[in-house]
C-alpha cells in the first residue's frame, strides 16, 4: 500500500542528493529535482531538469538519484528527464543561494519578476553588478565567460583582488 509518507520519504531521500558539479548543493537547493511521486504499483518516478541543454552531469544525476532510493528501499525506481519548462536559474532556493555564496561562489542574479504580456529587452553594454562572495563589493568584472563548467563563469574583484566564480543566471 502506498502512502504519503512513503512519498514525502522518497522526496526527501531524492531531495538530499548532492549535485556533482556543485557539491555544496543538494538537487534540490538546485531547483533540478523537479517532482518525486509513488505510484500505486509502488514505483518511484523522481523528475529531473538539467540546467543546460546537453548537461554531462545528468547521467551522474539520474544514478545518484536511483541509487540512493533504491539504498531507502524503494525497489522500483524510473528517472524522467523533463525539458519543459526549461530550468531557470530562479529556482535555486535561498539555502542553495546562500551555500553558494558560502562556498566562495557567487549565486546568480534573480530575474526581475515580471507579470503577464511581452518581455521588455534592454539593450545596453552594462550589466547589473555581481557581488563579491567574499568581500560583498559589487566592484567585480568577469575575467571569463567559461569556468571549469558551462554553468559559471569565473569573475574578480577590484575590492579584494580575489577570484571567483559566478553561477550565470538563466
Amino acid at each position: 500500500m502506498v502512502t504519503t509518507l512513503d512519498e514525502r520519504r522518497a522526496r526527501h531521500v531524492a531531495g538530499q542528493v548532492p549535485d556533482p558539479e556543485l557539491p555544496m548543493l543538494t538537487l534540490a537547493d538546485l531547483g533540478v529535482l523537479r517532482g518525486v511521486e509513488l505510484l500505486p504499483d509502488g514505483t518511484v518516478v523522481a523528475s529531473l531538469t538539467p540546467t543546460y541543454s546537453g548537461c554531462p552531469a545528468m547521467a551522474e544525476m539520474r544514478a545518484d538519484v536511483a541509487a540512493r532510493l533504491r539504498a531507502a528501499g524503494f525497489a522500483r525506481v524510473e528517472i524522467r528527464t523533463v525539458l519543459d519548462p526549461p530550468w531557470t536559474s530562479d529556482w535555486i532556493t535561498p539555502e542553495g543561494r546562500r551555500k553558494l555564496a558560502e562556498a566562495g561562489i557567487a549565486p546568480p542574479l534573480a530575474a526581475p519578476r515580471r507579470t503577464g504580456g511581452p518581455v521588455p529587452l534592454r539593450l545596453s553594454a552594462t550589466r547589473r553588478a555581481v557581488a563579491c562572495p567574499r568581500c560583498g563589493s559589487s566592484d567585480t568584472e568577469e575575467t571569463s565567460r567559461f569556468s571549469a563548467t558551462s554553468c559559471k563563469a569565473l569573475w574578480r574583484c577590484r575590492g579584494c583582488l580575489e577570484p571567483f566564480e559566478y553561477v550565470k543566471e538563466i
